[in-house]
């Protein structure tokens, strides 16, 4: 039986407009030589060394805004704890309504602070076969023109993308109908297409994670996919298999896939996957997590591009185990996670 993998995560509860409104205040008040705190952020959030960590850290995220909370409210600890999230980078999911705008706010904050943004396109046709994180586009064409958007609004600025969590997955483990499948691969492989036109831009195709199923299962769909025009593959996003059952998995698949490189969301697979509960809601706020390798490109793995916090911790995987719906900031989860990570 596959897993479900993780959470969705692009269901965020600030509406596009509040968060286009984010993402041009960010381009805006960013330090400038990405070193020093950001004057605006009340959590003081600076970058991480460029040279082991080039992705840009948001200086007015979710983490950030709640560890000024904390220390406004006098909750020095709890806001030491959040800032274990704070201060690291984590994925951008660009919404739906917006796309040019937000990428662009995104992708110039990060220029500006000499970084490379993370973004993540979690948009495709069916999405989440009606599960926590269900929607998506309405059809093929209003896809094309969103990720038109998305490619607009980065233009030549360092970027990574992290493509569709879950949209090879689906049409592999049976969850998404069979009609759509052949529009699914033609949709990514435009996608790919398209973002790799431009000048410094990396796309990585999201592959499931350690604990679905077998890399024999998935390696021909993602090359019905693009995978050889992509720069590689992502494993483990919004789940908990850990770092060494992620990478054994990546290599496998890679072996299939042209011995493309891959990266790894690490952000909450610190203590490995839930065993308990249901078998079936195991990735949805599962207890007794943590926080995992910070993100990095030293991996000391030729294999592994880097790890990267694709899923943003304290976000709610869905209505599940007292959660709020998918995306949602859950400030309690998130000092769970940070608890439960040795320094």
């Amino acid at each position: 039986m596959y897993l479900k993998r993780g959470a969705w995560r692009g269901a965020r509860a600030r509406t596009s407009a509040m968060v286009l409104g984010a993402a041009l205040l960010i381009a805006g008040c960013s330090s400038g030589d990405g070193e020093e705190p950001d004057d605006n952020a009340g959590a003081g959030i600076s970058q991480q060394p460029k040279e082991t960590d080039p992705f840009w850290v948001n200086p007015d995220g979710n983490a950030a805004e709640q560890v000024a909370a904390y220390e406004k409210a006098d909750k020095k600890e709890d806001a030491e704890k959040i800032r274990k999230i704070a201060q690291q980078p984590t994925g951008e999911w660009i919404g739906p309504e917006n796309p040019e705008q937000e990428a662009r706010g995104y992708t110039e904050a990060a220029d500006k602070a000499g970084r490379t943004a993370l973004l993540v396109l979690y948009n495709i046709p069916h999405r989440d076969c009606g599960q926590y994180s269900q929607g998506g586009a309405a059809d093929g064409n209003a896809y094309r023109a969103w990720i038109d958007g998305v490619a607009k609004g980065i233009e030549d600025r360092s970027t990574t993308v992290i493509l569709e969590p879950d949209a090879v997955l689906h049409l592999v483990d049976g969850c998404t109908p069979g009609e759509f499948h052949e529009e699914r691969y033609d949709l990514l492989k435009g996608a790919i297409t398209k973002l790799k036109s431009l000048k410094n831009t990396k796309v990585y195709l999201d592959a499931g994670n350690a604990g679905w199923g077998h890399p024999d299962q998935i390696f021909e769909p993602l090359k019905w996919a693009g995978i050889d025009q992509a720069d590689g593959f992502a494993v483990n996003v919004s789940n908990f298999y850990t770092t060494k059952d992620s990478i054994a998995y990546g290599k496998q698949l890679s072996t299939k896939v042209g011995d493309k490189p891959f990266v790894i969301d690490t952000s909450r697979n610190g203590n490995g996957p839930y065993t308990g509960g249901d078998p079936d809601e195991r990735w949805c706020n599962p207890p007794g997590r943590a926080l995992g390798e910070t993100p990095t490109t030293k991996t000391s793995d030729p294999l592994v591009d880097a790890y990267v916090w694709v899923k943003r911790p304290g976000e709610s995987d869905g209505e599940c185990k007292g959660g709020p719906k998918a995306g949602e900031w859950w400030p309690e989860y998130a000092l769970k996670l940070a608890e439960a990570t040795t320094p």
